[in-house]
């Protein structure tokens, strides 16, 4: 059976309570037992000395012997009684009533008169006296009488009888074991027992309603968020959850609404791009079914000029094609790379040798700054000139002529800085950041008939990021764009 997770902690907190509260119930019964069992050996002891003060003028009066009480149990429960000197001794005092001695109430009694018959000697105690819970010996340790058993005991009360200041005898009595109550005082450890259980018990039940209202309070953020991944995996990406709870619970929540929002916008995103691809691919497919249409009606006269409108249509469809080719090996990480040590300086210096031609007769001046010694990078030279390619062509199809194209490489701490600017026309601030997402143009500044699908720049961040590099766009001071790149600079230098 497996246990659902604010389940296992319930049970947890369950087991935890009832081991910390039985714990204490049994620490208190034994604490209480230890304390009593002490209260009522101090009462006895009291007592003890009360009794020991009355016998110990009782040997006065008898002429300094223990005749009188030798053997006589009977006698000497007489003296000892009336203190109450039992073992399972009482807490409470007993209130005075009808028929109540002296005795009965703690006082000393009367002594027996000559005239009163007195009990046998060396009769048996009576059943329950105190010759059998007490033992008096003499001044030397012999047994005056009770049971000479109690003198064996290990743990014992002793109580010095005098006579003025000599010491004349001693009473001897067990203490009371923690566990040897009896009488009332059994009667009120067992009402404290029950009054403990019954404690114990309320504060369990509170315990167990505490951990059962916690584990519940702990996991409702788990359950939100298990019941947004079960909408994450139906395809659900709006969902979002609270971002309440602890701070681990809420950061885990904040993460899961990034998420959940980088999948929507990635799913609006490809539905976007397979519009866009065939938007982009009817264009020219359009053209060129109306150029051929136009040769097959005799509109037009199958000329060079016609033909050449259908290979430029062509060629320009069929760029368009490897650029949707070369992003989708890019998502997939199949694009080809052979990283080797090499001068990113000679790299840019013959990107811009190749398009000196095109951009002179654009109107344009390619200006070019590299630092004179080499800078090392690791990366591929091929797809590195297939990044510098596509800035240069991207700047030259959007600037206006006359106007400049300035590339700037330099050294920058641990990374090679590349910078390609133009003039103007510029992009408008708002749509910088987007200029390197598959299919984005600036139609009013950009048009298509200029060339350019909007997949140039995301081929050029595709590259960059291969090679542990960043590129961003700003606004140029030249009045165009700025297009920034950063590639780390290679530990090995070149030989």
């Amino acid at each position: 059976m497996h246990l659902r997770l604010w389940h296992r902690l319930f049970l947890a907190f369950a087991v935890l309570s009832v081991a910390i509260i039985a714990g204490f119930v049994v620490w208190q019964q034994h604490s209480f037992r230890q304390g009593f069992s002490t209260y009522l050996n101090e009462v006895t002891l009291q007592r003890l000395q009360s009794a020991a003060e009355r016998l110990g003028e009782a040997y006065a009066e008898r002429g300094g012997s223990w005749d009188f009480l030798r053997g006589d149990a009977h006698a000497f429960d007489a003296y000892v009684d009336s203190f109450h000197l039992r073992h399972k001794a009482p807490i409470d005092e007993l209130s005075p009533g009808p028929g109540v001695t002296q005795g009965e109430l703690g006082m000393p009694p009367e002594p027996p008169s000559s005239n009163e018959p007195r009990p046998p000697p060396g009769g048996p105690p009576p059943r329950g006296g105190a010759s059998s819970r007490v033992l008096l010996v003499d001044a030397a340790g012999v047994v005056v009488v009770g049971d000479a058993r109690i003198a064996d005991a290990q743990d014992l009360l002793r109580e010095v009888i005098r006579s003025g200041d000599t010491e004349v005898g001693s009473l001897l009595m067990r203490k009371i074991p923690p566990r040897a109550f009896g009488g009332s005082d059994l009667a009120f450890a067992l009402a404290q027992r029950r009054a403990a259980i019954v404690a114990g018990s309320v504060a369990l039940l509170v315990a167990l309603g505490f951990a059962f209202a916690l584990a519940r309070w702990l996991l409702a953020p788990v359950r939100a968020l298990a019941s947004g991944m079960h909408a994450l995996t139906a395809g659900d990406y709006a969902r979002r959850i609270a971002a309440g709870g602890s701070a681990e619970l809420g950061a885990l929540a904040r993460d899961f609404n990034r998420l959940a929002q980088t999948l929507e916008a990635h799913r609006d995103a490809r539905r976007r791009w397979g519009a866009d691809i065939a938007h982009e691919l009817r264009t020219p497919l359009s053209v060129l079914r109306g150029e051929i249409a136009a040769l097959q009606d005799g509109v037009r006269a199958p000329t060079a000029a016609a033909f050449d409108s259908l290979a430029v249509e062509g060629e320009r469809l069929s760029g368009l094609i490897e650029d949707l080719y070369q992003l989708a090996l890019a998502d997939a990480g199949a694009l080809e790379y052979r990283f080797e040590l090499l001068d990113l300086a000679e790299v840019v210096r013959d990107a811009v040798q190749l398009h000196q031609r095109a951009c002179a007769d654009a109107g344009l001046a390619l200006e070019l700054s590299v630092p004179p010694d080499t800078l090392a990078v690791r990366g591929d030279a091929r797809r590195l000139g297939q990044l510098l390619d596509n800035l240069i062509v991207n700047a030259r199809r959007y600037t206006d002529a006359p106007g400049r194209i300035r590339i700037a490489l330099a050294r920058a701490q641990e990374s090679a800085h590349l910078v390609v600017e133009d003039t103007p026309p510029g992009v408008p601030a708002e749509s910088l950041p987007l200029l390197f997402d598959r299919l984005y143009r600036i139609d009013s500044s950009r048009a298509r008939h200029s060339g350019g699908a909007g997949l140039g720049l995301a081929i050029c961040r595709a590259i960059v990021e291969a090679h542990g590099g960043t590129i961003r766009s700003a606004a140029s001071p030249l009045g165009g764009l700025s297009i920034f790149v950063d590639l780390p600079q290679a530990t090995e230098t070149l030989a």
